[in-house]
């Protein structure tokens, strides 16, 4: 036996010897207790050529409508009540306690919810074809709202930050789940070699309260992990080479660490360290992408004033711009945060003010692919991880947490043009017709990137798990 060992460990110089013992020497029961060992890991281990180009573009289930996706996020949740959702009925009972059969079961996030009903702090009008009333907060939306869809009936679990925001990103209030992003790139590849396939902006007073944990990988390799980039000088910190490193020696040095890591790679198969080649290799790319991408030189006068940017000045609307170049350049899946919108207290300014930030450079985004013939292709989604109570909180200018009901927007990627869905009772605090999950958002994000929901799934721990975990319906109605 010593000489069958030493002659398979001379031909099979990688290969892991303790792993040949029990399987060889066991008579058998070795390989049972070793498939049982590696479990998940032995069912479905992934191809060579799959580790060596984790990131090469994949089919879906079925011809998608949309191949890239812009999500801009409004973390902290704005008030439905003062952007989207206009209720007559809410400012006549300004100041007056909400009915009693209201608040049968319901539980707020800070207030006592038998506080006084506080009345839509701005005007509403109709606009476009489809009649779609807005605030006026949102004059620049109102120029291109017959091209998305208002979904006034979203609903979700949470009703605190965090666990909302990452509930809306991975399907699950706790930490450690795949976000949608990363679910989108495992599923879809990326069509772009010298930028990461999903990349994340943050614009605002602060950062997500979920924290990275809204486009991480979780269990998936994390080569699907989103990459934060900045709006200024270099997008990633430490890109550019040090002084005294010169490109040949950089890439000598690159190549050797490459060899012994495919060394490592073709012995144990982690995909990990096919994440770590990617990531070295992208790096090397992007010190030349990266400066063309932030370059807006080339970006006409014009452009930039429909956005509102000012070169070298990081904004909300220079990431909305960022965002449509890298969509140009194949990124698959890019998100911008906007972390400014929890109004407990000086709703009637604050929200004001988020709103000339952020109303303007939306719209541009949709004009701006329109024109460029992206919009079709590029799945584009607006909102935040809930809404904000009828009641009043923090004296007279204020609204709190609400999960039973607030609106997001969507377009392009085969979502309906000028579409109006789902309504909420007299006070805007139920959804009441037509109601959408956080879960039916996401399966019906999947839908439009080809994926059935129920199938896009990656085996951890002894099951299958998915972006749905085990609900979601596609929204039939939002679909074009």
């Amino acid at each position: 036996m010593n000489c069958q060992f030493n002659q398979y460990r001379h031909q099979h110089p990688t290969a892991l010897s303790r792993r040949w013992f029990i399987k060889e020497c066991g008579v058998g029961l070795g390989a049972i207790a070793l498939h049982s060992l590696l479990g998940d890991y032995a069912v479905a281990a992934p191809s060579t050529a799959a580790l060596n180009n984790p990131l090469a573009p994949k089919r879906p289930h079925f011809p998608p409508k949309a191949k890239n996706v812009i999500y801009l996020f409004m973390a902290g949740a704005p008030s439905h009540l003062e952007l989207f959702d206009y209720k007559p009925q809410l400012a006549k009972f300004n100041g007056t306690l909400p009915p009693p059969e209201l608040l049968q079961g319901y539980r707020a996030a800070f207030i006592n919810p038998n506080s006084k009903l506080l009345g839509p702090k701005f005007k509403f009008a109709r606009h476009g074809q489809c009649g779609a009333e807005l605030s006026e907060l949102l004059p620049h939306l109102a120029e291109v709202v017959d091209e998305i869809s208002i979904v006034k009936s979203m609903q979700t679990d949470a009703f605190n930050h965090a666990p909302a925001q990452i509930l809306m990103h991975t399907g699950s209030q706790q930490f450690g789940r795949p976000s949608v992003g990363a679910w989108t790139l495992y599923g879809l590849g990326s069509e772009s070699r010298d930028l990461p396939g999903f990349v994340v902006f943050s614009s605002g007073a602060k950062g997500p309260s979920g924290g990275a944990s809204n486009w991480g990988s979780g269990f998936l390799p994390t080569v699907y992990n989103g990459v934060m980039f900045r709006s200024q000088g270099d997008p990633i910190l430490y890109l550019s080479n040090p002084k005294g490193v010169d490109d040949q020696i950089q890439r000598d040095t690159l190549d050797s660490v490459r060899a012994l890591n495919q060394q490592h790679l073709d012995a144990v198969g982690d995909p990990e360290i096919a994440t770590r080649i990617n990531s070295f290799e992208m790096a090397y790319r992007m010190q030349t992408s990266a400066p063309d991408l932030m370059d807006l030189s080339k970006e006409p006068q014009h452009i930039l004033d429909m956005y509102g940017v000012e070169p070298g000045k990081p904004s909300f609307a220079m990431n909305c711009l960022l965002a449509r170049r890298l969509i140009e350049r194949g990124v698959r899946f890019v998100e911008l945060f906007h972390e400014s919108w929890d109004q407990h207290g000086n709703l009637t300014k604050d929200i004001a003010k988020n709103c000339q930030k952020t109303d303007r450079p939306s719209a541009a985004l949709i004009k701006d692919l329109k024109q460029r013939g992206l919009l079709d292709d590029t799945l584009v989604i607006w909102g935040g991880e809930f809404g904000r109570t009828p009641m009043v909180q923090g004296g007279d200018d204020g609204r709190d947490h609400h999960p039973n009901c607030f609106t997001m927007w969507m377009a392009g990627g085969g979502v309906k043009r000028g579409f109006v869905m789902g309504e909420s009772d007299d006070f805007g605090f139920n959804a009441t017709t037509d109601k959408v999950h956080v879960h039916d958002l996401n399966a019906t994000i999947l839908r439009l990137l080809g994926f059935d929901h129920e199938k896009l799934t990656y085996r951890f721990q002894g099951r299958d798990f998915r972006l749905t975990d085990v609900h979601g319906n596609v929204v039939g109605k939002l679909l074009a």
